[in-house]
């Protein structure tokens, strides 16, 4: 391990869920029930009844984030059971996604309804969000650059919408096509510092493209509420121990951002078209084919690309405890092929009972 690096930063997941009929699969609202069940957990509406949404305290370590989730979701699944729903770790609905959900009537909620018109009527994306702490808004903006190259990785490893209004999509994210509608969307240009990050912001929001600062929906972005850098381009997962796996390669890529600024290290920022072709590869693919390296900008076979990542950060998750979690993590996707992959073998053979049973095993 490098002596050099510092202790890992601190860190919170965020995790959304789809909430399905369990005889039908379809979205049905029960958002209401399962957060009055579970008073003494971390049970919040998203923007649809059919959903829900928890997130974990600060933590320092991956055994913090994991013992919140795992304990939120097998909860909130057995709340569920109850009401004749499932739980579905799924970035989309693979069946109703074509009739409106129920907003939760929250006045923003309905303002971001009236403001984008149909656009949001159906719009059932459900991810997994992480917040990793930096020690300045300009450190941020820099972290977020030098990580930019890396992050398609991390779309195919979390790649977990292949499946929509009951049909395969080509897709192992269709939800990043989905994203790709806001008026921000993608992965955020290259800036100076945070003043010409909030400049920019702003004039979103005064040009009437985004209702406020918190709605900029690029796949990457500062928080308006902590001191952190949000990456919002995971699918929710299958289960929660995959999304600390992954929230763990998100920190350490983080970190060694950080650090490498700190030396003053030098970097080129990622050109905006190679990187959004990179990561429309990546949504497309999965696990299944090819990624773009970004050391090279060619193709390479994916997990080779992902081992080459594992490598870039040993010594931040080394450094952190969280190497052999990593290490299995990838052994695991290289395995079953990703969580898009189990969702499309299942739906070949079991159709929606098949996925609906995915879904509960996942989440008991």
């Amino acid at each position: 391990m490098n002596a050099t690096v510092p202790k890992a930063p601190r860190f919170g997941v965020e995790e959304e869920f789809l909430l399905l009929d369990a005889e039908t699969g379809i979205p049905r609202d029960g958002s209401d029930e399962i957060i009055a069940a579970l008073p003494e957990l971390r049970a919040e509406h998203e923007f649809f009844h059919s959903q829900l949404e928890t997130a974990t305290p600060v933590c320092d370590a991956a055994e913090d984030a994991e013992g919140s989730l795992v304990e939120f979701r097998s909860s909130a699944a057995r709340a569920a059971e109850d009401l004749g729903l499932v739980l579905a770790g799924a970035g989309l609905p693979p069946l109703g996604g074509e009739i409106p959900g129920r907003i939760v009537e929250k006045p923003r909620y309905l303002e971001i309804d009236r403001t984008m018109r149909g656009m949001v009527s159906r719009y059932y994306s459900t991810g997994t969000h992480v917040h990793v702490e930096v020690p300045s808004r300009d450190a941020g903006i820099e972290a977020i650059s030098r990580i930019a190259p890396w992050t398609p990785v991390l779309i195919a490893l979390t790649a977990n919408s292949p499946v929509w209004l009951g049909d395969e999509t080509g897709y192992a994210c269709w939800r990043y096509l989905s994203l790709q509608q806001w008026p921000s969307s993608g992965y955020p240009p290259a800036f100076a510092d945070a003043a010409e990050y909030d400049r920019v912001v702003d004039g979103l929001v005064s040009a009437g493209a985004l209702l406020d600062r918190a709605l900029v929906n690029w796949s990457i972005r500062l928080s308006e509420r902590f001191p952190t850098i949000e990456i919002r381009t995971a699918d929710a997962q299958l289960r929660s121990e995959d999304a600390v796996a992954y929230a763990m390669l998100y920190r350490a890529l983080v970190a060694r951002a950080l650090r490498e600024a700190a030396a003053g290290a030098p970097f080129v920022p990622a050109q905006p078209d190679l990187l959004r072709g990179a990561s429309w590869l990546a949504a497309r693919n999965g696990l299944g084919s090819e990624l773009v390296d970004p050391r090279t900008g060619e193709r390479e076979p994916a997990f080779a690309v992902i081992e080459a990542l594992v490598e870039h950060v040993g010594d931040e998750l080394a450094a952190a405890g969280d190497l052999d979690r990593v290490r299995a993590y990838v052994a695991g996707r290289r395995a079953d092929g990703g969580p898009a992959n189990r969702q499309l073998l299942t739906w070949r053979e079991g159709g929606i009972a098949g996925l609906l049973e995915l879904y509960r095993s996942a989440s008991g």
